[in-house]
């Protein structure tokens, strides 16, 4: 698993797109490999981690694209035609400023997303918590995907830029051959490989339409599911407690509510249709190594390490 890691100023904030599709993506997957000895991966991309990831891939080369199995999407947009509320934050101006902000370097900070975020969702994530805690006093309960979503996370100022203009502003990364990154042409459609993508029909970050269209962007055909929820409970819905449901239908059409009147509602999470689908496409099982790593890549430290701690104001 490769996780955001929370950047500092100084030269971290000159880390760029393709640092990152380097770094964070094309790099672990041949570490892994390097590890397991397998042939093949199944990869999965989380939000701009499913950006990221197929991004990589489609400029990785044929050796790379052989390895992939199979490609899992998690709420990620592709096509940035309609980007729902947040879209009303980003115009040219808006992303000209941050584009000279960061003409240098520096960080976005993690606080800032999070709050443009909790914005478009204000009387769940900003008045609640006035109302109870600050006028009545009362303590917030536990709440394990609240705390998540409250950890937010630093990222590099010309990444932020780069994926702001190329990506919200100008969707230009679904028109093949229009962006150039690593040194090569993009072209989704070069993903050929079973694609499983999964959206949340209350998602206020990824609207589960973009996703849809996103996925239709993709070679071969995608399996489409829709959960229930929103962008965080939708995704992370164990099998555990039969909470929430989804829609599955069969091949992707040009109108996604005519796929969804189409589409078969099952009850529960969609996790067990994912094993059913992941399993066709993984390799033998075989007993888990008794030490991690390799004398090639050793382990640094007890997981989940020191970086996750790092937080910064």
């Amino acid at each position: 698993m490769v996780s955001w890691r929370n950047v500092a100023e100084g030269d971290e904030g000159h880390l760029s797109w393709d640092d990152y599709l380097q770094s964070g993506v094309l790099t672990p997957l041949e570490v892994v490999r390097e590890i397991t000895g397998v042939s093949g991966v199944n990869v999965l991309g989380f939000c701009v981690g499913g950006t990221l990831l197929s991004c990589a891939l489609s400029v990785s080369g044929a050796a790379v694209l052989k390895r992939v199995k199979s490609l899992t999407l998690l709420a990620s947009m592709l096509d940035f035609s309609d980007t729902g509320d947040i879209g009303m934050f980003v115009d040219e101006a808006f992303v000209r400023q941050a584009e000279e902000d960061f003409r240098t370097g520096g960080i976005m900070a993690g606080k800032k997303l999070a709050d443009t975020f909790s914005v478009l969702r204000a009387n769940d994530l900003i008045w609640h918590f006035v109302v109870n805690n600050y006028l009545k006093g009362q303590k917030p309960p536990a709440f394990d995907l609240l705390y998540w979503n409250a950890d937010s996370t630093n990222v590099p100022g010309p990444l932020y830029a780069y994926y702001l203009r190329n990506m919200y502003l100008e969707n230009r990364l679904r028109l093949p051959g229009t962006l150039t990154m690593l040194g090569k042409k993009v072209d989704l459609r070069k993903l050929d490989c079973p694609v499983f993508a999964v959206a949340a029909r209350e998602d206020h970050i990824v609207p589960w339409r973009t996703a849809y269209r996103s996925a239709r962007l993709l070679g071969g055909s995608p399996t489409f599911v829709l959960a229930q929820s929103g962008h965080v409970a939708g995704i992370i819905s164990p099998p555990t407690g039969n909470r929430r449901g989804y829609a599955k239908g069969g091949p992707l059409m040009d109108n996604p509510d005519a796929w969804l009147d189409g589409a078969a509602h099952v009850s529960g999470s969609w996790w067990i249709h994912w094993m059913i689908w992941l399993k066709q496409h993984g390799g033998r099982q075989r007993i888990a190594p008794r030490s991690l790593g390799s004398k090639v890549h050793p382990v640094v430290e007890t997981a989940p390490g020191r970086y996750v701690q790092i937080r910064f104001n």
